[in-house]
């Protein structure tokens, strides 16, 4: 079990929203009938601060089990965000929407960074070429994570939720007898040729970062060991409508799907 250092979501810095939010199960394999428990974290390289559940901020918060969908029962403020006596017998899956947050780049180069490390085909030449300015470049963002929990055998397999932007695991890591491949979504359609960024953590908690791309059918072959636990994180950059430009004053808007899991001996 790793020490996470304790901070409420309302006390990060607006930087620190830019990076990942994963849910990060304190088990991801337990037994029937077993407690099961996991955090929301914010960060970046596998690494990062566990958030408090705040529901204002939270669209969803469920679990789904083949077809059967349960609302997670959790308190204001509590650690970890998912707390719950038990789980349904078999692969779970637990999703996170967040509801959308601002987000501004005071200096020009922190968002051209961003846009070159996430890859999104999109320079600051083609923010100016917008007539807007490289002065507090303003972006509204979007959470959609997800994690695979085995409960007793951790049969069945992940499927399409159907958020706006989505990564579903097309083999059951804890049934693992072939490649482990995953499939990214966005509006339910696959998105081809898109980067896939690719953590592992070892039992040392030792991080490997490296990227993939998805094939034309949004499809990405995940190279992974026994005892390592993954995050694949993919990111959607686009022009706001009017109505999310008003309303959050953003120039751009992002949409991030992001997916853990752990893969057995």
């Amino acid at each position: 079990m790793r020490f996470l250092i304790l901070y409420s979501l309302v006390l990060m810095p607006a930087s620190a929203l830019a990076h990942e939010l994963w849910i990060e199960p304190i088990d991801y394999q337990i037994k029937e009938e077993t407690k099961a428990q996991a955090r929301l974290v914010n960060g970046e390289g596998f690494k990062g601060v566990e958030l408090a559940f705040f529901p204002n901020r939270i669209e969803e918060f469920n679990v789904y089990n083949g077809e059967e969908v349960i609302a997670v029962d959790t308190r204001l403020g509590n650690k970890p965000a998912l707390d719950a006596p038990s789980l349904p017998d078999g692969l779970n899956i637990l999703v996170y929407q967040s509801k959308p947050s601002e987000l501004t780049y005071k200096e020009p180069e922190k968002f051209e960074r961003f846009l070159k490390h996430k890859d999104l085909g999109v320079t600051i030449n083609d923010h100016l070429a917008r007539g807007l300015s490289a002065d507090n470049i303003t972006e509204v963002y979007t959470r959609f994570s997800k994690s695979l929990i085995a409960v007793g055998d951790g049969a069945g397999a992940d499927r399409l939720i159907g958020l706006e932007t989505e990564l579903v695991a097309l083999t059951n890591p804890y049934d693992l007898v072939g490649p482990m491949q995953v499939q990214l979504f966005y509006q339910d359609s696959p998105r081809a040729n898109e980067q896939i960024e690719v953590f592992e953590r070892a039992e040392d908690d030792s991080v490997t970062i490296s990227t993939l791309r998805t094939d034309a059918d949004g499809i990405a072959t995940i190279p992974v060991k026994p005892n390592h636990e993954y995050m694949l994180d993919a990111v959607v950059l686009r022009i706001p409508t009017d109505e999310v430009a008003e309303e959050y004053s953003a120039m751009w808007e992002t949409l991030w799907a992001n997916l853990t899991f752990f893969v057995p001996e």
